[in-house]
């Protein structure tokens, strides 16, 4: 079998049109390199195969979600709020007073457990850089974290890593990580999801794309040397099933130096503080193939690239090697060549390499429609010749065949309706061991490990429903931002669970006291090949597109992981939705703790509550169970609580806030007393069981000032928008005391704090 040369040019390539190709190795179909062949018109070289390989694959294309994304666009609310919506590194929305935020989330699942410290620390650092590259300073992070069973080995291999992953990057970085969620369910196992959102704070005027415009224009690779780590990441680890071998792909994860990327991160805002940069993008996945013709297909021309001038850490690596290296740190720039030598000084001034490793070239009047030409040099010689755009923007779409699984009827069948039922006098041991299991405990194992105030601008964070920042410190406006999901939810109904995956997020933000804005989202799911999944896929897609639309929140971007399977076992269908809000006065944001003041105040539960069991924490935890069909959606609900929740925050009615969710009723009172350390009494009107225990949507529980007026103005504001309150208790005491028709319990705080908190620490200390 004939070989490629060891310099595969375009002109071997032309002369050689039968030499076979590695493209399936590299992930790339028939069709798909038949494709590359007839736009080139001949084979692809070697380095023009690495760059399609990784650009094409579908971490970097969504070829296989692309048509059921659209309609994020086709049904976007209007808002004019957005100043950048999808197609760039990340959404910007505008929060008032000329301030603009940019915020996104994307995942680093298969990483995270091939190499669980740096592929985790590598996420936080890519998702960083995305916001960076939109010329805004990154503020502050929020993870996403799911795992197999929480008493698994491999749980306990895999999630130390990960959270000492995120602990290292983003407290080197200096930056505050203000909230999250964390959960465990045999779905996940062999597969955890690490999703990390980051936001980052500009003026409208500073916006920065990711564009290479201006012929003659300079193209500066600057940040840390190119290294052998991470090659083909994008397409190795994220674009193909998941199996036992993976161990063996450790190669393929990236490794990140946080201080580096610190020194990057001044070093670029300098830059652009001194308006330097015409075009920026930073070096994810893909690498230097994805940035040169990310900025070339963004520009009005093309790029010529010397390889031979990248900065090489190890000198052995070949042009398609540089080309498909992941390594972290990483930023490019489009600078024109009388700003070269202070672009050069500042990159000096931070200990930061710059490099200048190309130009940006003309187009002819036949190109133009293309775009121009990416060509790359190596030693002298033409190794890359391709229209950018056709690697970076018109990459395969797929059709994929989408089908409703047979077992989903059966699945739905199932409820829990048929469960057994704790007696009265079983409800405070049952309340107990929910609030204690591991996917609703005290999650401060994982977090006191993160810095949740550095900066000096965090005004919430975990454990209460939403982060909330200041936007600058001379400022009262602030943003809140919230991320959550549901997999049990979505498992029994896709579009719904999209929903009630977008509405607890909205919630939680509103429980802050902020008015939801805008949204970004991490879709995580098995198998595109498989019918059943891309179902769930499209269900989600639809559900979530629908959602937004009507809420009036915008997606402005997010990420699409598919493959997240061992073998034939998918995970739960995942999305994890992300929704920022603003704040006009930080000072009168809600927390979730109730209040410990001496003068009384009164619980009212906010919002309808039905029998609702399915798919419920008690669910699982009491009996291993899951079926039936998730909680009723009811957007018009969540709006209205919204409103209710953000008026009563800007006429300071409110002393507590916290939402229901997973564990229920039962769950948020037992958090509202510990965070507060104070006790409560409070009688349930309905069915004990059903009241505790329900996790139905559109609720939250809140405190306010007994017998006074703000208590009779939140139950006019409730009146006004249609929305039920019913008055439970008192705040007050050292225990939780419950009364319901059936009888009454009580457990101290000492009790159900030693419940709540032990879990984490027996399970993973030592």
């Amino acid at each position: 079998m004939p070989e490629v040369p060891l310099i595969d040019t375009v002109a071997t390539a032309e002369g050689s049109p039968d030499t076979p190709q590695p493209y399936a190795e590299l992930g790339m179909a028939d069709d798909e390199y038949a494709r590359v062949r007839d736009i080139l018109g001949r084979r692809p070289t070697a380095a023009e195969l690495a760059i399609y390989s990784v650009m094409w694959s579908e971490h970097c294309s969504y070829k296989s979600s692309r048509a059921h994304l659209r309609q994020f666009g086709d049904k976007a609310p209007h808002t004019d709020a957005l100043l950048v919506g999808m197609g760039e590194n990340a959404g910007v929305v505008d929060v008032g007073d000329g301030h603009a935020v940019t915020f996104k989330i994307e995942s680093h699942n298969h990483p995270s457990y091939v190499e669980p410290h740096q592929g985790a620390a590598t996420g936080v650092g890519g998702i960083v850089r995305d916001i960076l590259t939109m010329g805004a300073r990154p503020v502050a992070v929020l993870d996403a974290l799911r795992f197999g069973p929480a008493d698994a080995v491999d749980t306990a291999r895999v999630l130390p890593g990960v959270v000492s992953g995120i602990s290292f990057y983003g407290n080197c970085l200096g930056l505050p990580n203000i909230g999250g969620e964390l959960g465990f369910d045999p779905g996940y196992a062999g597969n955890p999801l690490v999703n990390a959102l980051c936001v980052g704070v500009l003026r409208h005027e500073d916006i920065k794309l990711a564009q290479a415009a201006g012929p003659g224009n300079l193209v500066v690779l600057f940040g840390a040397p190119t290294g052998p780590d991470g090659i083909g990441g994008a397409s190795v680890l994220a674009s193909a099933t998941f199996e036992d071998e993976s161990q063996a792909k450790r190669p393929s994860v990236q490794v990140g130096d946080p201080f580096l990327e610190k020194l990057l991160v001044e070093c670029s805002l300098e830059l652009f503080a001194n308006d330097l940069v015409e075009g920026i993008q930073d070096l994810g996945a893909a690498g230097v193939s994805c940035a040169t013709t990310e900025l070339a297909a963004g520009g009005t021309g093309g790029m010529r690239i010397s390889l031979d001038k990248v900065p090489l850490r190890d000198h052995r690596l070949t042009p398609e090697e540089i080309l498909m290296s992941e390594s972290q740190e990483r930023m490019m720039a489009v600078v024109t060549p009388q700003k070269l030598d202070r672009f050069a000084a500042i990159c000096d001034k931070w200990g930061v390499e710059a490099t200048v490793i190309g130009e940006v070239t003309d187009v002819s009047s036949e190109e133009h429609e293309r775009g121009g030409r990416l060509v790359m040099t190596w030693q002298g010689q033409t190794i890359v010749d391709l229209p950018p755009r056709t690697a970076a923007d018109e990459g395969p779409v797929y059709q994929r065949p989408y089908a409703r699984p047979a077992t989903q009827d059966g699945l739905q069948r199932d409820s829990a309706t048929h469960l057994e039922r704790p007696g009265p006098g079983e409800l405070r041991e049952q309340l107990l061991r929910v609030l204690g299991s591991p996917g609703v405990c005290d999650p401060r194992w994982v977090t006191q490990q993160y810095d949740s105030h550095v900066r000096g601008n965090t005004v919430l964070a975990t454990p209460h429903d939403g982060g909330v920042l200041r936007v600058s410190e001379d400022s009262a406006r602030g943003i809140a931002l919230a991320v959550d999901g549901n997999g049990r939810f979505s498992r029994l109904d896709p579009y719904a669970g999209a929903q009630l995956a977008l509405a607890e997020a909205y919630r939680n933000v509103a429980s802050t006291g902020a008015r939801p804005l805008a949204v970004t989202d991490c879709l995580n799911f098995g198998s595109p090949e498989d019918s059943g999944v891309m179902w769930q896929f499209a269900e989600t897609a639809r559900g979530l597109a629908d959602a937004c639309q009507r809420l009036g929140t915008p997606v402005t971007g997010g990420n699409v992981s598919f493959y997240n399977q061992t073998g034939d076992s998918a995970i739960h269908p995942t999305p994890v939705v992300g929704v920022l809000g603003v704040i006009d006065d930080v000072h009168t944001r809600l927390a979730s703790a109730f209040p410990t003041s001496p003068d009384q105040a009164r619980i009212y539960l906010l919002g309808t509550t039905r029998p609702e069991l399915d798919g419920s924490a008690w669910a699982q935890v009491v009996h291993g169970h899951l079926g039936g069909h998730p909680p009723q959606v009811d957007l018009d609900a969540e709006e209205a609580l919204a409103r209710i929740l953000s008026g009563a925050a800007g006429e300071e009615l409110l002393l507590s806030a916290h939402d229901l969710s997973d564990g229920g009723l039962g769950v948020a009172l037992a958090e509202s007393c510990l965070r507060g350390n104070v006790g409560c009494t409070v009688h349930l009107p309905g069915d004990a069981f059903e009241d505790l225990f329900s996790e139905s949507a559109a609720r939250v529980l809140v405190s306010v000032a007994a017998d006074s007026p703000q208590e009779e103005r939140l139950r006019e504001l409730c009146r006004e928008h249609g929305v039920v309150s019913t008055a439970l208790g008192t705040v007050g005491g050292a225990s939780l005391s419950v009364t319901h028709t059936g009888g009454e319990f009580t457990v101290p705080l000492s009790e159900l704090a030693a419940a709540h908190t032990a879990t984490l620490p027996a399970l993973f200390d030592g």
